[in-house]
């Protein structure tokens, strides 16, 4: 069995696909790539049991058959060679494979192929389309906010919400909380399910640009398929906690300011803040907010000014500045506004102009209790 193949397009292949590996893989067969090989095709497979993530590439090759060839050892190999073509023979008896180069010859062994787990076929699933691009936003802004508390898993992944009018996107570590919203994808049935943080990051590392992602789900399984590309997720099982519940409705303070100039006055000043805590203070009166930290352990304080435009009554509220600086980051207008009712309340932030007409995101943070 042989075939030839381009030394970058397979590397850029097995690059994206490595992030499905796992470090420490309940079967050894996992440590490996899945080649397929059909004639003028290859497809390549990685999987963990829960993720499985395939891709395919066209190959110079006669031959069909398939192989399980080490991931780490062929990737290692791989990034040292410069644009070239690669052959590839594997002896189909003892697993041996054999790669030539333009600088000579390395041997490696490989698996059965027929070892490897299959990719989970998703039976009656229902669907919908998605623009790569929309999929990948609602992914960027959501995912810094999901947990990593395995005690509660329903909150290690993002939440979906599909209805007629539109799709909801929902993470929360029960410290912050961010609701992404689009208009502008459908799904004839209404239901929701909860993505693992995993396949999301994979994703957002490989959708870019114009083309169409095909969303296939049922009560276990979600699948996206996207230009050469598929991807098979388990999903969490479980209850979602009601967001909606936990997002204040009642604001009477509200607050308007320039989102950059706020994002960098956090930074600046909370490297002066506790290190355990993260701790930044504001005081918002009038037209004038002012940000400060301390951190009593090193006698390190730091405060700045800013003008915002406020409605409200006088308030000090304390957050923690790494979720302040996250939420910041994630909008994509000037100028933001924060409301708050209560220095013990949570405070919600939305974009003051929404350039897309389509898209509503709403971010919520917890706040923390000052140490007056």
């Amino acid at each position: 069995m042989k075939f030839i193949v381009s030394s970058s397009a397979l590397l850029r292949q097995l690059s994206a696909l490595s992030g499905v590996l796992s470090t420490s893989n309940a079967l050894p067969i996992l440590d490996n790539f899945l080649f397929q090989i059909n004639k003028g095709e290859l497809k390549i497979s990685a999987s963990d049991l829960e993720t499985t993530m395939t891709a395919s590439l066209p190959i110079e090759s006669k031959d069909e058959g398939t192989i399980a060839v080490p991931a780490r050892l062929l990737l290692d190999t791989l990034k040292t060679f410069p644009e070239q073509p690669l052959t590839f023979t594997f002896d189909k008896k003892k697993f041996a494979i054999e790669i030539s180069s333009d600088y000579g010859k390395y041997k490696l062994t490989g698996h059965d192929g027929e070892d490897f787990p299959k990719v989970a076929e998703i039976e009656s699933p229902s669907s919908f389309d998605m623009d790569a691009d929309t999929l990948g936003k609602a992914i960027s802004k959501t995912l810094f906010a999901v947990g990593s508390d395995e005690l509660r898993p329903v909150m290690c992944g993002v939440f979906v919400q599909l209805e007629s009018n539109g799709i909801t996107f929902v993470s929360t570590d029960a410290h912050k909380l961010v609701r992404y919203k689009r208009s502008d994808a459908k799904s004839k049935k209404a239901t929701s399910y909860i993505i693992p943080k995993k396949p999301l990051v994979l994703l957002k590392n490989i959708l870019s640009g114009d083309g169409k992602v095909k969303v296939e789900y049922n009560n276990t399984n979600v699948s996206f398929s996207f230009g050469n590309t598929l991807l098979v997720s388990r999903l969490i099982d479980g209850k979602y906690p009601n967001y909606d519940a936990v997002i204040p409705k009642e604001n009477p303070n509200k607050m308007i300011v320039d989102r950059e100039a706020f994002l960098n006055s956090i930074r600046r000043v909370s490297i002066f803040a506790n290190k355990t805590t993260h701790q930044v203070r504001l005081k918002v009166k009038g037209s004038e907010l002012n940000v400060s930290a301390e951190d009593l352990d090193f006698s390190n304080e730091a405060a700045e000014r800013l003008t915002c435009n406020y409605k409200g009554e006088d308030m000090e509220i304390g957050f923690n500045s790494k979720f302040l600086a996250e939420m910041l980051s994630n909008f994509d207008c000037e100028e933001v506004q924060f409301e708050m009712s209560s220095p013990n309340r949570a405070g919600v932030m939305v974009p003051v102009k929404n350039e897309n007409k389509e898209e509503d995101i709403l971010m919520l943070v917890m706040p923390v209790m000052l140490n007056n």
